[in-house]
């Protein structure tokens, strides 16, 4: 009962908040994108189309507030290149096969987009930056909870139901990508029941992770567990105390059978179970695929259908996002979704590891670096071993990440009080006005 009342709480309350507020829309959107209530709260939650009346509500009052402001600053090459990827999916579904199954494609991505366009030219504080980062958490780390309350409670819902759509691989690509966020959102926060529940949801993700048994899932989070320990800020004993119990309850957690899944990785070609092989030749295919049609693919959406042609059944996914994206997108659609992560990461860096100085920087700022990059390479690895072309979760990370890179170079509205912001001029505003 309590998922229901939520679900029409935020639905149709915050649609009427999102006429006047888009942001808040935004929040409501992204949240219902990573909770999914009827998946979540199937036994009270009917299907409906709540996510949509939000995002038209979202819409009508982002059209009110002008569209928002169209300077991204030092994200703007992130943001020019998802639209373009769009374009470019667009283009090659009018020229494909099957419409209806491109068109299924483009109209996903489609509505992420537009999402994503929403927040970029919103954000205009790092308050907003911070309410972004804290929604993604905390739904994320709710999701992760229920997950876990299953599993304890004797059904592992994740590894033999999945969860909204998703199979266990999938959902462990999810938790991959919010584990740093809310490890790096643990690090900054000036509270320490802040600390508490960012901490706690990054170990239930971390968990939810192994009983998932997704060794692609286990592989990134040993990753990103490494990466978060490289960016984190000056080494201060807490921060480094933080980070040592959160591994060693990590690998408390993993029990025998989690170890045991995992080392099958490594085990020679011969002893290689049935899943480990026939994934390995999905991938075989898929890279020939990609030599046959280097420029234009074989359509959105489209692997599914000529998976037959190499000896699949009819609807086979592909099991790599990157080799599915470039076996139906071409070349140069890859090259478009990789830059798109991999931009970001790069632009990134220098503030993550604190080389960007200045005291119109909110020094917030840093730690988005550090939850974005860390959250971006467990995702990129992870995503290397399942198709899931629709997941939502990552665009908004890197959406946090386009943020933070505008912030740097347009006014920041400090945002500790949103009601009484203090406007700080850039570097260069200062320049020219001298």
């Amino acid at each position: 009962m309590l998922g229901l009342i939520f679900t029409y709480a935020m639905t149709y309350g915050g649609a009427a908040v999102a006429l006047f507020n888009p942001f808040a829309g935004l929040l409501i959107y992204v949240c219902f994108a990573i909770v999914s209530p009827p998946s979540m709260w199937y036994w009270s939650v009917p299907p409906g189309h709540y996510a949509r009346i939000i995002a038209i509500a979202m819409l009508i009052g982002w059209a009110f507030k002008g569209f928002g402001r169209w300077h991204f600053g030092r994200g703007r090459g992130i943001v020019l290149d998802f639209i373009a990827l769009w374009v470019w999916a667009a283009v090659l579904g009018a020229i494909s096969p099957n419409h209806e199954a491109a068109w299924r494609f483009i109209e996903t991505l489609g509505k992420v987009l537009l999402a994503f366009l929403v927040g970029a030219t919103l954000i205009d504080s790092a308050y907003k930056l911070k309410q972004l980062a804290w929604v993604i958490m905390l739904s994320l780390g709710y999701v992760a909870y229920e997950m876990n309350l299953s599993y304890y409670s004797g059904f592992n819902r994740v590894y033999f139901s999945g969860f909204a759509g998703m199979d266990n691989n999938s959902v462990a690509i999810a938790m991959v990508a919010g584990v740093g966020l809310a490890f790096f959102l643990g690090v900054s926060a000036t509270k320490w029941w802040q600390r508490l529940v960012a901490w706690l949801a990054a170990i239930l993700m971390a968990h939810t992770i192994m009983f998932s048994f997704s060794r692609g899932g286990m592989l990134a989070l040993i990753l990103s567990v490494l990466v978060s320990f490289i960016l984190l800020p000056p080494k201060k004993p807490k921060h480094v105390l933080a980070f040592a119990i959160c591994v060693l309850i990590g690998i408390r957690l993993a029990g025998p059978q989690v170890v045991d899944r995992f080392m099958t990785t490594f085990v020679d070609p011969a002893e290689r179970d049935a899943s480990a092989q026939s994934r390995l030749e999905l991938w075989r295919d898929l890279w020939d695929s990609i030599l046959t049609h280097p420029l234009l693919g074989v359509g959105p959406n489209h692997w599914p259908l000529v998976a037959p042609q190499y000896g699949w059944p009819l609807g086979k996914e592909g099991h790599s996002l990157w080799l599915q994206t470039g076996a139906e997108l071409g070349l140069p659609g890859l090259l478009l979704l990789l830059l798109f992560y991999g931009l970001c990461i790069v632009r990134l860096w220098p503030l993550a590891r604190d080389r960007i100085k200045g005291d119109e920087i909110d020094p917030w700022l840093p730690h988005v670096g550090r939850m974005v990059i860390a959250g971006h390479i467990g995702f990129m690895v992870a995503a290397q071993f399942v198709s899931l072309e629709g997941l939502e979760l990552p665009y908004y990370v890197t959406l946090l990440g386009v943020g933070a890179l505008k912030l740097l170079t347009t006014p920041v509205v400090e945002s500790v009080e949103p009601r009484m912001p203090v406007w700080r001029p850039t570097a260069s505003v200062a320049l020219r006005s001298s």
